[in-house]
């Protein structure tokens, strides 16, 4: 168990980052046991959740049944918008001393020309993938100094309810067989895919669709990547690399979900297999080792509505999508600053919970669904269609262009915007410039 810090001393001694509210009214006579919100699950989203909380003033109980440093399946990478909530959250410093480097080149292989541009802008123009084992810690270290109390190694075995409403939790710590009650005034559920919390409340699910792709990673030593991030495309294939802590590189493979039961009879040929498909990123490798064995997921996507009576989602428990985007941490701590602001303004602003949870949710949608669009049709790891195959063979060669489809892949951009009918005509229309009158023909531009 992490260290309870009083948010009162914090305060006192100026190092709270958020302004402490006043206590909610109907705090004075709070049991023991007794919080203004529990949140299960600490990794990204619930960590960022509970310290956000915890630094409005409010009383937060953190807990997972996992304890820190501790690994989980994930990509990793933290887009710029990431980046630049970190950045707000006075944590890049400790992110960047973790030792992985930034990342500031995008670039896209589709077999006969690349794509290569910045993901981010000036105020944040690279990403970083820091390991979970040092991102997760270190988050969770943000929320105890924050003020959160923290379990770890805590399972929730059940949600408390009364008259329909969740008003806690009911588990244990681990190798203690008596289960205990925690009420709370919220309960976050944050707890990921497999959300219990999700589970139990049984959320409405909408705008799903099942899984497309199966994608397999690990760490290879000796494959310097030179601030890059690598995807590559080619039929019914794709895989993508990017550097991380302790001079490792995650190299990443999939292959359409229909081929699962296929090719999970041999998960290692398959995966050399892919990599081979681009020759000069195989001549890389050979001189490269491979440190670790493979780990993959397959994930559906959908939307749940993310809150209800006493209960309220972030994260992956409140929506997923394909990992083919890698935009999983950001839209946690996105959801995270959502759902902060939202319960702040329900428990100090008198605002009705419906009405604060329900912005919640229609901000979240109406963010990330053009992403969760696009994602969609990048795993389906189908050939494009000729006219996005025109204008990816316009993008390339104008910088500008390349700078925007990075952005769009990095969330910082909608693609909604970067494939807007005027913005397409533009970029076709630049296209047919003869050499030499072309914006991207000066300096910097990239052929």
């Amino acid at each position: 168990m992490r260290h309870h810090v009083c948010t009162l001393c914090l305060h006192v001694l100026g190092f709270a980052t958020f302004v402490v509210s006043a206590p909610p009214s109907g705090r004075c006579d709070m049991h023991e046991n007794q919080h203004d919100v529990i949140v299960v699950g600490a990794r990204c989203a619930g960590s960022s959740t509970a310290m956000l909380l915890a630094r409005y003033g409010y009383r937060v109980l953190l807990v997972d049944r996992s304890t820190f440093p501790s690994d989980t399946v994930s990509t990793h990478l933290i887009h710029p918008p990431g980046v630049a909530a970190l950045q707000r959250w006075g944590l890049l410093d400790r992110v960047i001393t973790t030792g992985c480097p930034p990342i500031d080149t995008y670039a896209f292989d589709f077999g006969p020309f690349t794509l290569s541009g910045s993901p981010g802008d000036a105020d944040f123009p690279v990403a970083y993938a820091p390991r979970r084992t040092a991102l997760d810690e270190l988050l969770v270290d943000a929320a105890a100094e924050s003020g959160a109390e923290v379990r770890e190694g805590f399972t929730v075995n059940e949600l408390v309810t009364e008259n329909g409403a969740v008003v806690g939790i009911r588990g244990h710590g681990r190798n203690e067989r008596r289960t205990v009650d925690e009420r709370a005034r919220v309960v976050v559920g944050a707890d990921g895919l497999h959300s219990l919390v999700a589970r139990l409340v049984r959320p409405e699910q909408y705008h799903e669709h099942p899984p497309l792709l199966c994608g397999y990673y690990a760490y290879w030593s000796d494959l310097p990547m030179d601030g890059r991030w690598e995807a590559y495309d080619r039929p019914n294939r794709a895989f993508a690399a990017w550097a991380t802590n302790d001079d490792l590189t995650l190299v990443i493979a999939g292959w359409p979900y229909r081929e699962f039961e296929a090719n999970k009879k041999d998960l290692e040929g398959n995966y050399l297999q892919t990599l081979a498909l681009a020759r000069p990123f195989a001549e890389r490798l050979r001189t490269a080792t491979r440190q670790t064995r493979l780990v993959g997921a397959v994930v559906p996507n959908f939307f749940r509505k993310p809150y209800g009576p006493g209960w309220v989602l972030v994260g992956d428990a409140g929506y997923n999508k394909d990992f083919i985007t890698a935009q999983g941490i950001q839209d946690a701590f996105h959801d995270a600053e959502l759902c902060a602001t939202a319960v702040h303004e329900t428990f100090s602003a008198g605002r009705p919970f419906d009405a604060a949870l329900g912005e919640y949710q229609s901000r979240r949608d109406e963010r990330v669904l053009p992403m969760y669009e696009f994602t969609l049709d990048l795993a389906a790891l189908e050939p494009p269609p000729p006219e996005l195959r025109r204008l990816l063979a316009a993008v390339h060669g104008n910088q500008e262009a390349m700078d925007r489809f990075a952005r769009v892949n990095a969330g910082v951009e909608s693609p909604a915007d970067f494939f807007a009918p005027d913005n397409v005509d533009r970029i076709l229309a630049a296209a047919e410039q003869p050499p030499g009158h072309r914006a991207s023909d000066g300096p910097g531009a990239v052929s």
